[in-house]
């Protein structure tokens, strides 16, 4: 209570969130400094925040032309193949049979010669590949708001991503 509200009148004068203030050598409330970070923290915090954002929205973005412009280049090769009738099936297109490229050297061939399952794949790539860019971000932008401990941290997370991707390559 304060003594506006009829409390003690030795209270301090308080603050919303319960803190006294000091009161002024002429009897007026001082204002405090905000307990928060400055205003150019402030702003590294909203830089580093877009960055990440723009990140992830690129790159979901980027996968989702890839994968439909590799649909629609399918579908358009195999124009009068494909059948508009119930009975047919479409195992042929997703069997293990199917030629997908299944390395980085049969992705790239696959690219460059305008296959639609090269692009499904390379879209399909870029969306996996996404998250972890935007770990290695996470770890520029803690550097750059000098927050070492979280950029270590985040090195730390970084590391292990790339690493399953290693494990998991050679299995």
């Amino acid at each position: 209570m304060n003594q506006s509200d009829g409390g003690d009148a030795g209270a301090p004068i308080g603050r919303a969130d319960g803190s006294a203030r000091p009161p002024a050598r002429d009897g007026a409330v001082e204002p405090v400094a905000q307990d928060g970070p400055s205003v150019p923290e402030d702003r590294k915090v909203r830089q580093a925040e877009l960055a990440i954002s723009l990140v992830l929205r690129v790159g979901v973005g980027l996968a989702v032309i890839l994968v439909v412009t590799g649909l629609i280049v399918v579908f358009a090769r195999l124009g009068g193949q494909v059948p508009t009738g119930h009975r047919h099936s479409y195992k042929a297109y997703t069997s293990l049979t199917t030629p997908f490229p299944r390395s980085v050297s049969q992705l790239l061939t696959s690219i460059a010669s305008g296959e639609g399952q090269g692009i499904i794949e390379l879209g399909l790539v870029v969306l996996l590949l996404t998250p972890v860019l935007r770990v290695a971000v996470g770890v520029l932008t803690f550097l750059y708001e000098e927050d070492i401990r979280m950029a270590l941290i985040t090195l730390f997370v970084l590391i292990v991503l790339l690493g399953s991707f290693v494990i998991g390559g050679a299995s």
